[in-house]
């Protein structure tokens, strides 16, 4: 991690920052770096337990040892993969979209090197999880995977941002997702393992149906036609 990038910040000016990012997210929620600026000033006593978390995991451990990155460069062979493998279905989600793992903004607000990375790797495993749960990236998908990360990392902004997406839903949109996906996300963040410990990188060549079993994953339902 890039040192030189942090900022450190005193107690009321992380409020500021986060009081700020939390208005400019709600009125234009494209702006990606205020949602991440939100997730940082509020959530780092939710990263100082997933580090505490990942610390008694082997893998976790690996993980953390090694700072794996999700960019371009190190994930690249997850094209060459053959389609039955988590790697394959994780190439294939980006490519469809045409996005890049190298897209993420960078953690700016985490006082520790190690919190730092925790809050980056929380930020970079995003799509995986999209993959593993078979989400889609529009407004109910993105807002029903901020309800499964939020059974997994209790990070504050994952609730406001489904406050916010579930403000901006339609009739019909808020029907779909309260009657149709939120009991399965609150059931499904629950009933896997903690995602937070898992090495995804490793697991790359290994079957998309035999990963989800594993790891405890209940793919999100169907949409309604």
């Amino acid at each position: 991690m890039d040192r030189g990038a942090r900022i450190s910040l005193k107690g009321w000016q992380q409020a500021a920052v986060a009081v700020g990012s939390a208005v400019g997210a709600l009125l234009n929620p494209r702006r990606a770096d205020l949602i991440a600026s939100l997730g940082e000033t509020t959530g780092k006593p939710a990263f100082e337990k997933i580090l505490e978390r990942m610390k008694r995991s082997p893998e976790g451990r690996e993980v953390l040892a090694d700072r794996p990155r999700v960019l371009y460069e190190n994930v690249a062979y997850a094209w060459d993969l053959p389609p039955n493998t988590f790697g394959a279905a994780y190439a294939n989600f980006m490519g469809k979209r045409n996005f890049s793992p190298d897209d993420r903004p960078p953690v700016r607000f985490m006082e520790t090197e190690e919190l730092a990375y925790v809050a980056t790797r929380a930020r970079e495993v995003h799509d995986f999880w999209h993959v593993l749960f078979k989400l889609h990236t529009n407004l109910i998908g993105e807002t029903a995977l901020k309800v499964v990360e939020f059974e997994q990392m209790y990070v504050p902004m994952c609730a406001l941002s489904v406050i916010g997406g579930s403000m901006r839903f339609s009739e019909k949109q808020r029907h779909l997702f309260f009657s149709h996906y939120l009991s399965w996300a609150l059931r499904a963040g629950i009933h896997c393992t903690d995602l937070m410990c898992i090495y995804y990188e490793k697991h790359f060549h290994e079957d998309l149906e035999e990963v989800r079993r594993k790891w405890g994953i209940i793919p999100a339902p169907d949409p309604i036609p």
